[in-house]
């Protein structure tokens, strides 16, 4: 079936691929641009974000949209999704089999939006969308091509919360996206 951004949305709400969509308050699909150059990727919605359907609401969120400030990027140009749309009880990681029944929504949502660079928030979105054994510690700031996309992983804005040593590795790889994203597009009008 060809989606429209608004049937996917739709498909979404109406599924009960597995429990989660039994006990979530609100779906959270995923907010932004959607013709987003950038877009991120984190794992699945917490208590605010069930409460209030949007991604990255919550004290995670305000503290990514503190990173975006600091490199420029408005929230509203880039797109913010998650692989799970429903949140798993008391914000434990997400089932292999929940991440395989929500895919399918995720992959749309890229399919549609095509942005050039997609972010992975966290290990687990990143160990999805980029390769099963990724490292965040290590391995956060890399740069990997996926088919048309340019793809890196950054610290989850939860982690740096619970540990706000990392903040400044989390900045320097916002800058490093800041600074591809405008190459990017500088390549675009040559």
């Amino acid at each position: 079936m060809e989606y429209t951004m608004e049937t996917l949305a739709a498909a979404c709400a109406d599924c009960h691929k597995c429990a989660l969509g039994d006990t979530r308050t609100n779906l959270v699909f995923g907010t932004g641009n959607q013709n987003a150059d950038l877009m991120f990727v984190g794992e699945a919605p917490g208590e605010q974000e069930d409460l209030s359907g949007i991604p990255f609401v919550g004290r995670a969120g305000q503290l990514l949209d503190k990173f975006l400030y600091a490199v420029d990027i408005e929230r509203k140009d880039v797109y913010i999704a998650n692989i799970l749309k429903c949140r798993p009880p008391k914000n434990r990681d997400p089932l292999p089999a929940e991440e395989e029944a929500c895919i399918g929504y995720l992959r749309e949502q890229v399919r549609l939006i095509r942005p050039r660079i997609i972010v992975c928030l966290g290990r687990i979105s990143a160990m999805k969308l980029i390769k099963p054994d990724f490292k965040i510690s290590k391995e956060h700031g890399q740069w990997f091509e996926r088919g048309n996309f340019l793809m890196t992983a950054v610290y989850h804005p939860a982690a740096l919360l619970r540990d706000p040593r990392r903040k400044e590795e989390m900045l320097e790889d916002m800058k490093a996206i800041a600074q591809k994203l405008t190459e990017l597009r500088a390549d675009e009008t040559k």
